[in-house]
């Protein structure tokens, strides 16, 4: 799901009593609207008009991912976490706040760093990746009684999770663009590896016991792999 931010209002004197809402190639949302229509109306329809809104973004983003267009860090670009598109504006540097913050459904990046973009990003992925697995790492490991000897937090592209011999545990940063509940799959299925090293019945039987439905995580990440980047 997307999160659109703010619209382009276009008011018009020869228009109809009617207002009509587009989503433009660029992620642009603008609606048209009769000259003297109150605010709170136009507002009340782009609220009602929103999960349709988050439908085409999500739509429009997932296109560009499969034609594996890079980022391009512009306005209204759409970027992953925790499962929603969130979009990107750009903000006048103050130097009174961190370069990226994702605050109120948006991006805020400053302008002056908008050419070291991707740099801010994958930090604000890492730690919140950190943060984020780390706790619910903590849950798990209380649920199953399966302690490993670490953690560490990878830039892997493809490979989200990893159990070493010493059973140690990596994490791709991507996997914070994943839901919860993928996030706990990828978990839950690297601390069976402390169990059962290998992809047996009985390391399934682990994994099944807390995620039944694993295929559904697993089948999430194969179809959305192409949009976990920066």
């Amino acid at each position: 799901m997307a999160h659109p931010g703010s619209y382009e209002l276009v008011r018009s004197k020869k228009r109809k009593k009617t207002i009509t809402l587009t989503v433009r190639q660029d992620g642009k949302i603008v609606i048209h609207a009769p000259y003297r229509t109150p605010m709170k109306e136009i507002d009340g329809f782009f609220e009602s008009k929103k999960a349709w809104v988050q439908d085409k973004l999500a739509e429009q983003e997932r296109r560009k991912g499969a034609e594996g267009e890079k980022k391009q860090f512009a306005p209204g670009e759409l970027f992953l976490y925790l499962g929603d598109f969130y979009p990107l504006e750009i903000r006048d540097t103050d130097g009174a706040h961190q370069p990226l913050v994702l605050l109120y459904g948006v991006f805020l990046l400053d302008r002056d760093k908008v050419e070291t973009a991707r740099e801010h990003f994958v930090r604000w992925y890492r730690k919140r990746a950190g943060e984020v697995i780390a706790e619910r790492l903590g849950r798990w490991i209380r649920h199953l009684q399966l302690v490993p000897e670490g953690i560490t937090i990878t830039g892997a592209q493809h490979r989200y999770g990893s159990c070493s011999s010493k059973n140690r545990l990596s994490f791709s940063w991507r996997l914070i663009m994943a839901p919860y509940e993928v996030i706990d799959y990828v978990i839950v299925h690297e601390l069976a590896h402390i169990k059962e090293k290998n992809h047996s019945r009985r390391f399934w039987d682990v994994v099944a016991s807390v995620f039944p439905d694993y295929r559904k995580q697993r089948g999430w990440l194969r179809e959305n792999n192409h949009l976990m980047t920066v």
